[in-house]
């Protein structure tokens, strides 16, 4: 990992008897694309706003640049903030909104202009300078923000759930545009967001945060791949979990007793308690109409319900004993008839190496 351009030391944050922050450690690379990630009141963007210098943390130390930050006001530290409401000024145009920040500041007007003109070119709003914000889009009104915060040329650009009032649409276009952006200017990113998929798309790494604690730090593919919890591999996509039993350990691979499958061998190194979660991605799981091959493990079940989201369905599929499993099955045919029906009964299997374990 390149230098730690921000390094958060057992930061926490108490709003009288409640801990919104809970002995936080994190260190941030320089042009990192890195994300705070978790459910409405985790503390990400009471994080966040410790970092901006907009609170103060009741204990522990936050570095920016090889700087201590405490006592620095917000407008010297060497970061700028993107708000969720884009917070442009109505009543100024493009060009006055972008430059705000170097005019307060007495910089030249003639080096406003030229940092306002590169600033609107890297966010692709050339042409857009005379312009109101009421003349402008959720869009290019959050554009907007981004050019009026990386003029001031930050070392850490902070960003509070930038895209939640844009539609679906828009929001996965500017995740694109978001990250094109980082690598063309090669400031570090610090984003925070509930939203799974948009964390998974733009950030080199994850801190999931659940009660005011880090629970795990990783790359996308990991936190997806191999996440350290129940909680982790829940929030982060979408799960079928089988609680179980800890039957022993044979060449390499746990013996479990799971609900619905009975005795099963899994791939695992590490320690278990006696009780732990088995489990599988949804586009892990394969169904067929006859019984799959020896080896993987298998549920029998009937189609309970079907959900079509164009590009794939979601089949859910209950066993006789009421264990229902979800399979992610692609539409890669141009039909309306599915695979599979409500009312079939199918099997539902996966391979060993596909089956998570978790032991928290």
């Amino acid at each position: 990992m390149s230098r730690a351009i921000v390094s958060i030391q057992n930061v926490s944050k108490l709003f009288g008897s409640i801990t919104a922050v809970d002995d936080v450690s994190l260190d941030i690379a320089e042009g990192e694309f890195f994300a705070l990630l978790g459910p409405s009141g985790c503390g990400k963007t009471t994080l966040l706003r410790m970092l901006a210098g907009f609170e103060i943390p009741s204990s522990g130390r936050i570095m920016i640049d090889g700087q201590e930050m405490e006592g620095i006001d917000p407008n010297r530290r060497p970061v700028n903030m993107v708000f969720q409401s884009y917070a442009v000024f109505p009543h100024m145009s493009v060009t006055d909104n972008v430059g705000y920040g170097l005019k307060v500041t007495g910089v030249p007007r003639a080096e406003i202009d030229k940092r306002v003109k590169e600033a609107l070119a890297l966010v692709k709003l050339d042409g857009y300078e005379r312009r109101m914000p009421g003349q402008l889009s959720g869009g290019q009104r959050q554009r907007v923000a981004l050019a009026r915060a990386l003029i001031k040329r930050p070392k850490v650009l902070l960003l509070d759930e930038p895209l939640s009032a844009l539609d679906a649409k828009l929001r996965e276009a500017m995740q694109l545009e978001l990250v094109r952006l980082k690598n063309a200017v090669g400031i570090t990113f610090i984003i925070v967001t509930h939203d799974q998929d948009e964390a998974l798309s733009m950030a080199n790494r994850i801190a999931v945060m659940d009660r005011g604690r880090v629970v795990q730090v990783a790359s996308p593919a990991e936190l997806y791949e191999f996440p350290n919890s129940r909680f982790v591999a829940d929030f982060i996509g979408k799960i079928n979990l089988l609680e179980a039993r800890v039957a022993g350990m044979e060449n390499g691979r746990l013996l479990a007793d799971a609900v619905g499958i009975g005795r099963v061998a899994v791939p695992f190194s590490g320690a278990a308690k006696s009780e732990i979660g088995l489990a599988v991605r949804p586009e892990k799981v394969k169904l067929d109409r006859s019984e799959p091959a020896v080896g993987r493990l298998k549920i029998r079940g009937r189609v309970r319900e079907i959900a079509y989201y164009g590009d794939e369905s979601h089949v859910f599929i209950e066993d006789g004993a009421g264990l229902t499993i979800t399979a992610n099955v692609p539409n890669d045919a141009r039909t309306t008839q599915g695979p599979v029906a409500v009312g079939d009964e199918v099997w539902v299997s996966w391979a060993p190496a596909d089956t998570l374990v978790l032991t928290e």
